[in-house]
C-alpha cells in the first residue's frame, strides 16, 4: 500500500510539475507572440463557417507549421483581414511585393480559384493593341461603329512600388517618404497635364484643410477616410491614417492618381467621348512617366504580373469600363437580368458609383471586363469594346 501510495504520489508530483511546465510554456509563447493555437483555432473556425472564404479555406496548418517563426508572423498578417471580416470572399491581403512568389504554396490556390484559371497559367502583360482579336481594321475602339454616342470612360490601374512595403505591411515614415518621391512624379504630370497634387498628410507642401478634403470627396475625386473599413483596418492598409495620402488631379479632371489608398498608387484616366483608345493611351503615357524617375519602378512578379494588395486585381491590376444606358435589360431598376446576360459575356455591372452602388434611374450601369488575371492590357481594353457590342445587341432583342 505504501509503495502505491507513494508512486500515485510521484505521478501527481510530475503531472502537477508538467501542467505548470505546460502553462509557463504558454505565457513565455503568449509573451513574445509566438503561441498560434489560438489563431489557428479562429481560423479553422472561419473555415467551417464560411466555406466560401477562400483564405481560409487554403490556409493548411502543415505548410503553416513548416515555416519559420517570423514567416508564420507574416502569414497570419495575410490572412488576419479574412479572419476578422470572416465573411470575405477573398480573405487575404499581401504585405510585401515578393509575397506572392514566398508564400506561393499558399497563395496561388487562393489566386487561381478567384480568377479561375489553370494552375500552370502564367501573366503575360502587354499594351500593345496591333493583333488583338477583336480589334477593328483600324485600330480605332470607336463607339459610334456600335451606333452608340459619346460614352463616360474611364481605364484605371492599381500599382505598387517596388521598394517598399505594400500598404498593410508600412509604417507611418515609410509611407511619407513614397509620397515625397511621388511628388517627382506630380511635377512632370503637372507640367504635361496642369492640375495639382493634394495631400491629407499634417506638414506637408501640398497639405489641403479638412474643407478641401471633403469638398474632393464629394466630387468622387478624393478617396473616403479608410479608417472607416474593417477590411482595411485589418489589413492594416488603413494604418496611420492620413499620412501619406493624397491624390494628383489634371487640369481637366481627366486624369487621378490615388496614393496611399489599397495600393501605393491608383491612376485613372476617364474622359467621355468615343474612342476608347484615347483614355488607354493617356493611362500608359502617365503610367511611363512615374515609372520614368529613379526609385518609382513599379513591383511585378514573373509569374503573376502587377502585384497588387488585393490577388483579385493581380496581373494587370486593370479595370476599363464605360457607362452604358441599357434600361430593357434593367427594367424597375434591377440589375440581375443584366447581370444574368452580362456573365457569360465575361462583363461585370455595376452601379454608377461603382461596386455597391445604384444603377442610373435611366437604366445606366457601369460596364467592364471581369478578368484582370492572365489576360493582357490590350485584351481587356478590347474585350470590353467586344462586349458592349455584344452587350447593345441583347438590348436591342428586347
Amino acid at each position: 500500500m505504501y509503495l502505491q501510495s507513494t508512486t500515485a504520489s510521484s505521478e501527481s508530483s510530475v503531472l502537477g510539475m508538467l501542467q505548470s511546465l505546460s502553462t509557463r510554456l504558454e505565457n513565455v509563447e503568449e509573451a513574445l507572440g509566438i503561441n498560434w493555437a489560438p489563431k489557428l483555432a479562429e481560423i479553422n473556425a472561419v473555415k467551417k463557417q464560411y466555406p466560401d472564404n477562400l483564405g481560409a479555406k487554403f490556409f493548411d496548418e502543415a505548410y503553416f507549421n513548416s515555416l519559420s517563426t517570423d514567416k508564420k508572423r507574416q502569414l497570419l498578417r495575410i490572412i488576419n483581414s479574412g479572419i476578422v471580416n470572416a465573411d470575405s470572399q477573398t480573405g487575404a491581403y499581401a504585405m510585401n511585393p515578393s509575397d506572392y512568389d514566398e508564400f506561393s504554396p499558399y497563395l496561388d490556390p487562393i489566386i487561381r480559384a478567384y480568377h479561375r484559371v489553370a494552375a500552370d497559367a502564367v501573366q503575360v502583360n502587354n499594351w500593345d493593341l496591333t493583333g488583338i482579336e477583336g480589334l477593328p481594321s483600324d485600330g480605332k475602339l470607336d463607339v459610334t461603329k456600335l451606333g452608340l454616342p459619346a460614352l463616360s470612360m474611364r481605364v484605371r490601374v492599381g500599382r505598387n512600388l517596388a521598394d517598399f512595403p505594400l500598404p498593410g505591411a508600412m509604417n507611418k515614415e515609410q509611407r511619407i517618404e513614397m509620397e515625397n518621391k511621388l511628388r517627382k512624379a506630380f511635377a512632370l504630370l503637372t507640367a504635361k497635364f496642369g492640375g495639382r497634387y493634394y495631400s491629407i498628410t499634417p506638414g506637408s507642401p501640398d497639405f489641403i484643410d479638412e474643407a478641401k478634403y471633403n469638398e474632393l470627396v464629394k466630387a468622387h475625386i478624393m478617396f473616403k477616410d479608410m479608417a472607416a473599413d474593417s477590411y482595411l483596418n485589418a489589413s492594416g492598409i488603413s494604418s496611420d491614417w492620413p499620412h501619406g495620402r493624397g491624390c494628383f488631379v489634371s487640369e481637366d479632371k481627366g486624369f487621378i492618381v490615388w496614393v496611399g489608398e489599397e495600393d501605393h498608387l491608383r491612376i485613372m484616366c476617364m474622359k467621355r467621348g468615343t474612342v476608347i483608345n484615347d483614355v488607354f493611351d493617356r493611362l500608359k503615357f502617365c503610367i511611363d512617366t512615374v515609372q520614368s524617375i529613379d526609385g518609382l519602378t513599379f513591383a511585378m512578379s514573373p509569374k503573376y504580373g502587377v502585384v497588387t494588395s488585393c490577388p483579385t486585381n493581380l496581373g494587370t491590376g486593370m479595370r476599363a469600363s464605360v457607362h452604358l444606358k441599357i434600361p430593357k435589360l434593367t427594367t424597375g431598376g434591377s440589375d440581375a437580368k443584366a447581370k444574368a446576360v452580362c456573365k457569360p459575356l465575361g462583363l461585370s455591372v455595376r452601379g454608377m458609383g461603382g461596386e455597391h452602388t445604384a444603377i442610373g434611374a435611366d437604366g445606366t450601369c457601369d460596364i467592364s471586363p471581369s478578368a484582370r488575371f492572365c489576360i493582357s492590357e490590350a485584351e481587356i481594353v478590347t474585350a470590353l469594346y467586344t462586349g458592349i457590342r455584344l452587350l447593345k445587341a441583347e438590348e436591342d432583342k428586347l
